[in-house]
């Protein structure tokens, strides 16, 4: 793993990232909610393009793994500044980005963004909009009157907090009503005995999305965190694939 670096946005926040040059479209990884680029997929991702000689961007969101903030401030709006801030910074030419969970709803607006410089997206149980579906009345209302919701979880965070402000800002960026307005080609990989995310929602998403090269991969026994060996060989196959580079 490349030495962690830091990119200064201009309100001072320090942005922890990593990087690798190489050939190729660039690789940019966007973890999922309280993650970080210290994960299994992130570091299997970054180690495969290094390994191939292959860019490779790894972010932290402010408030997550090594970069400056509180969690509790962060947002999809800022999260995505972030990230488009760091690829404008530390990247040219095609980018491929694959985003977990919610890493994928991020990744679907910073592709809204990045426009013609996107040559793939790889979503690893993609989750947008989840602050729609992701909560019954009570908690919604809860977080509409500004409390913050916990919920039990099984990723070692206990208990799971969502924050009011990244909730309200989460229901600004909803997608899944209407088109998507995205042409590249996306591959949407999510596991049938995912418990947080139901894979309907990558089928949602294989609907809603513009572009006709659109595939979902269903794994029959795969769970939401899909981090199992075959799973990030899957991940890595699928990634590689995008630009005719499969190993």
């Amino acid at each position: 793993m490349s030495e962690t670096r830091f990119h200064c946005l201009p309100d001072g926040r320090r942005i922890a990232f990593r990087k690798i040059g190489g050939t190729g479209p660039t690789l940019v990884f966007l973890p999922g909610y309280m993650s970080d680029m210290a994960g299994g997929k992130a570091t299997a991702l970054f180690d495969w393009a290094k390994a191939n000689g292959r860019a490779c961007l790894l972010i932290d969101y402010s408030g997550c793994g090594e970069s400056d903030g509180t969690f509790a401030e962060g947002t999809l709006s800022r999260w995505r500044e972030e990230v488009l801030a760091l690829v404008a910074a530390e990247t040219h030419g095609p980018l491929v980005l694959a985003g977990s969970s919610m890493g994928g709803w991020l990744m679907l607006l910073c592709a809204l963004d990045l426009a013609d410089r996107v040559a793939g997206l790889v979503g690893i149980a993609p989750a947008p909009d989840f602050t729609e579906w992701g909560y019954d009345r009570l908690q919604k209302a809860a977080l509409a009157a500004g409390e913050t919701v916990f919920e039990d979880s099984a990723y070692g965070y206990d208990p799971m907090p969502t924050h009011p402000g990244f909730w309200r800002d989460g229901q600004a960026q909803l997608l899944l009503g209407g088109d998507i307005a995205l042409d590249c080609p996306v591959r949407l990989l999510h596991g049938q005995r995912d418990t947080d995310v139901p894979h309907a929602i990558s089928l949602r998403l294989a609907e809603a999305l513009r572009s006709d090269d659109v595939q979902v991969v269903l794994i029959k026994d795969g769970d939401h965190r899909l981090s199992r060996d075959g799973d990030i060989a899957l991940m890595l196959r699928t990634v590689a694939a995008l630009d005719g580079n499969a190993p």
